[in-house]
């Protein structure tokens, strides 16, 4: 199976995969809208073993056949200090801290 992919100008890492080159009558008017004007990158062949970067191919191939068209979306931004915080609290969990014993004098 044959898709053509599609870069979206407006939203960084957004990609739209449909079955023709330049055919977006299967794409919602308010996707397109959002979406902004598509830049195309390439046409890929979709076949077993394929690996796509962000995305399974089999839910791609499902998604075109039923719909038409397929939308990749970037993975949600994630934040390194909230991330290392909680496991910092979770490593820390049930330990004691100098904080624990160690009362100033002046309080």
């Amino acid at each position: 199976m044959l898709c053509a992919i599609y870069r979206s100008p407006k939203k960084e890492g957004t990609y739209l995969y449909i079955n023709k080159k330049d055919d977006f009558s299967a794409v919602p008017e308010a996707l397109m809208t959002t979406f902004g004007t598509p830049q195309f990158v390439m046409v890929l062949k979709l076949q077993e073993g394929r690996k796509l970067a962000q995305a399974d191919v089999e839910k791609v191939k499902l998604a075109l056949v039923d719909t038409g068209f397929y939308l990749q979306v970037p993975p949600p931004v994630t934040n390194l200090l909230e991330q290392y915080k909680a496991e910092k609290a979770e490593k820390t969990k049930g330990k004691l801290c100098i904080s624990d014993w160690y009362r100033p004098l002046w309080l």
